[in-house]
């Protein structure tokens, strides 16, 4: 058994999974161990943050943490190596790795099958399927020192000693015009993933020129960032490039933030984009007296049947939404661009909008529609909590079909929301406030708030739209339509 193979029999690698419905990348909030940290199978090492949410990752064996790849704050592609662990504490140094002699390289033998490995519940990546091949070393590499030279100067490194010539004499430099100057790379192609790849093109940065972090030799994201920088950064000598600038103008910039959109800010930045350019929006509003919902409000929250359960006008806004939803099922629908088809859902999952401190997210209660108004409490409870914590899981916010978002919480009295990708409604509830209203016939303070209902114009049209919006507001002006309507 060569010491290679030894080594990679005892330190075992754990890389970046795809924890949520191909997403291919996610960032590291947090590392959870450090080097020379004992873990355990299923032990969580770290938190990551998807497109989606923010999860947690356990390790998929024991042994010591040997090495952590990449630090908090990177943004990490799926199957790269995130953390190396060795399984054999106990066993002393590692061995000396061994490789075969250039002059005769040897086809690596393919290795037997060892199965996927469960880093996460569904989900795993077989080993062969990310296994690099050896690099070749190409003949002409040797043959040609001026090629070796040009090489090594696009990779940012010291030219290599060459036959006859001291390794740390400088190479002869190259004269525009000459045939040295035209001399194409004689080095093995950069090793780069497709996205890298991609980000490097959209920047004008040449693989061949950047000089390679990543492990084996591989082009990270932040390389090419790195690379890119560097050759739009401002030459010090050249104070001619800023002049005529004004002072306010430098000032200004200076006094800037610049925030990177990632993750569910940014994820949310492209749906709301596409939602509000492919879906033709329409909204409504009506302002509807709920002083009974507040009073009923009241009611249930000194109601021993009740006790232990979260009552706000939220879940009797959420309560009236679904009963609504029940008397116009056709709202309860999906475009399906593909096959030009309505797709009308027999289920309510009710999506409720959640400010995090990492940015808007809509997770969903499943089948919320079947549900008592003690059972809504108690899910709208969970999801809030969850949301809160940064604990939301992709499933959680996958499948919605209609959301309420409640911007009466900050002081607003109403809105015009954009609809959650796939769904066919939103409904926007705004503040609750003491106002002049007419009741009976005569002037009376009474408890208001105004409901928005945003929908897609391609399935739902304006008679079932303002039908929904109606229900809706009729159930909170007179809650007592919650029995006499279901």
């Amino acid at each position: 058994m060569t010491a290679r193979t030894a080594n990679d029999q005892r330190f075992r690698e754990f890389k970046m999974p795809d924890v949520g419905e191909g997403l291919t990348e996610a960032e590291i909030l947090k590392w959870y161990v450090a080097v020379g940290d004992t873990v355990a199978d299923g032990q969580v090492v770290c938190e990551v943050e998807t497109a989606k949410a923010a999860v947690e990752l356990p390790i998929p064996f024991d042994g010591v943490v040997h090495e952590l790849r990449f630090p908090e704050g990177t943004t990490v592609d799926v199957g790269q190596v995130i953390i190396s662990v060795d399984t054999q504490p106990g066993a002393g140094p590692a061995a000396p790795e061994q490789s075969a002699p250039a002059a005769a390289p040897v086809a690596a033998e393919p290795e037997e099958p060892q199965g996927r490995q469960a880093v996460l519940v569904g989900y795993g990546a077989a080993p062969s399927s990310t296994k690099r091949r050896a690099r070749k070393q190409p003949a002409q590499q040797a043959a040609s020192p001026v090629a070796a030279a040009v090489q090594a100067e696009l990779n940012g490194r010291p030219a290599p000693g060459v036959a006859g010539t001291p390794a740390a004499a400088e190479p002869a430099p190259i004269v525009p015009g000459t045939a040295a100057e035209k001399i194409s790379p004689a080095g093995p192609r950069p090793l780069a993933k497709p996205p890298v790849r991609k980000l490097a093109k959209d920047l004008g940065v040449d693989l061949a020129s950047v000089v390679p972090s990543g492990a084996d030799g591989i082009v990270t994201r932040e390389d090419v960032h790195a690379a890119a920088s560097a050759a739009t950064a401002p030459v010090a000598e050249e104070p001619a490039a800023v002049a005529g600038v004004p002072a306010a103008v430098t000032d200004l910039a200076a006094r800037e933030t610049r925030i990177p959109v990632k993750g569910v800010r940014k994820a949310t930045a492209q749906a709301m984009v596409a939602s509000a350019f492919t879906a033709p929006h329409v909204t409504e509003f009506v302002t509807v007296d709920v002083t009974r919902t507040m009073k009923l409000v009241q009611k249930l929250k000194e109601d021993p049947d009740m006790a232990g359960l979260r009552i706000n006008p939220l879940l009797l806004v959420a309560k009236a939404f679904l009963v609504a939803i029940k008397r116009n099922p056709d709202v309860n629908a999906s475009w399906d661009e593909e096959n030009q088809e309505i797709v009308r859902k027999g289920y309510v999952n009710l999506g409720i909008a959640a400010a995090t401190p990492r940015g808007l997210i809509v997770p969903n209660i499943k089948d919320a529609g079947a549900k008592t108004l003690p059972e809504l409490s108690t899910a709208l409870s969970e999801l809030v909590a969850t949301a809160r914590e940064g604990k939301t899981s992709p499933a959680a916010m996958s499948g919605g079909t209609v959301t309420i978002t409640n911007v009466g919480v900050f002081g607003v009295d109403t809105g015009t929301p954009i609809l959650n990708p796939g769904e066919s409604a939103i409904l926007a509830v705004g503040a609750i406030k003491l106002q002049p209203w007419v009741h009976k016939g005569k002037v009376k303070p009474r408890q208001v708030t105004t409901l928005a209902l945003s929908f897609d114009h391609r399935m739902v049209d304006g008679e079932l739209g303002s039908k929904v919006l109606a229900d809706t507001a009729a159930v909170l002006e007179n809650p007592q339509r919650l029995i006499s309507w279901q």
